[in-house]
């Protein structure tokens, strides 16, 4: 499948933190853990598990920076 969003890392999924209705998925990226939390249904279809890799594909409007 192709996708329009640029902004497409590849890596190993390290982590998946199961709840009953949403699953954090954590990916390494050279050392930077990228975080996302998608139904427990999709992680489930998708049949992801630790050492998988996968790709965060992140497709933001803006991003906010505070201090």
């Amino acid at each position: 499948m192709q996708l329009s969003a640029r902004n497409q890392l590849k890596e190993k999924i390290i982590d998946i933190k199961k709840g009953p209705v949403s699953t954090e998925v954590v990916i390494d990226i050279n050392g930077l853990n990228i975080v996302s939390s998608i139904t427990t249904g999709s992680a489930e279809s998708l049949d992801l598990n630790i050492g998988d890799e996968a790709t965060a594909v992140i497709k933001a409007s803006s991003v906010m920076i505070g201090k």
